[in-house]
């Protein structure tokens, strides 16, 4: 049988870990523990807990930001409901899965803080898919396609402000099921077109 690479191994008891137990708990030791190697080992890979979350965010969950990259580098490229569509789908996915495992710092303030110091420092946090976003818009607004007078940070603050909400909000509905998100992408995406997209051109 084929062992993994210990970086692979790593990122694999790293997701695992802070799904079942969340990021507040998941220590590196822990982490180093379950993927068979030593703690010294795992830092020859990962310069901290920080960064080794942000590369699980970045490999294992789906892929929003690649999407967001490369549609701002190429904007004007299939349709802006389409495109919208996809960039609502991704987000919904990449925030139904990493809520569980970001939901435990913020029953920590402390903690939370240290966190995201912690991620400012490599350049990264939560607030880079809304620049994204934006910056996508902002693109399409300069090729025509969403109206000059548009928000466009305030209509990718809506955008995935939703796709967030969708991680928990319907865990409290009588049947605990959150909207399909096909659906969900497709309303949601119809929904913000509706209002910053030039009329005759979708």
């Amino acid at each position: 049988m084929e062992t993994k690479p210990a970086r692979v191994r790593i990122l694999d008891a790293a997701h695992e870990l802070m799904l079942t137990v969340g990021l507040a708990r998941a220590t590196t030791k822990e982490i180093a523990r379950a993927a068979g190697c030593s703690e010294a080992a795992l830092y020859k890979y990962f310069d901290s807990k920080e960064e080794l979350f942000v590369q699980v965010l970045d490999e294992r969950l789906p892929r929003l930001t690649p999407l967001l990259r490369s549609l701002s580098a190429e904007p004007g490229q299939g349709t802006l409901e389409g495109n919208l569509t996809e960039i609502a789908r991704e987000a919904a996915l990449f925030y139904e899965q990493s809520f569980p495992i970001a939901a435990s710092l913020y029953a920590e303030t402390q903690l939370k803080q240290r966190h995201y110091d912690a991620l400012r420092a490599i350049g990264s946090g939560p607030h880079l898919p809304i620049e994204g976003l934006d910056s996508y818009l902002r693109a399409e607004q300069a090729a025509g396609r969403v109206r000059a007078d548009a928000d466009t940070y305030a209509a990718a603050s809506l955008l995935l402000g939703a796709c967030a909400h969708r991680a928990y909000a319907y865990d409290a509905v009588a049947n605990g099921e959150r909207p399909p998100v096909e659906e969900f992408a497709a309303r949601l995406a119809s929904t913000l077109l509706g209002g910053i997209s030039v009329a005759d051109r979708p």
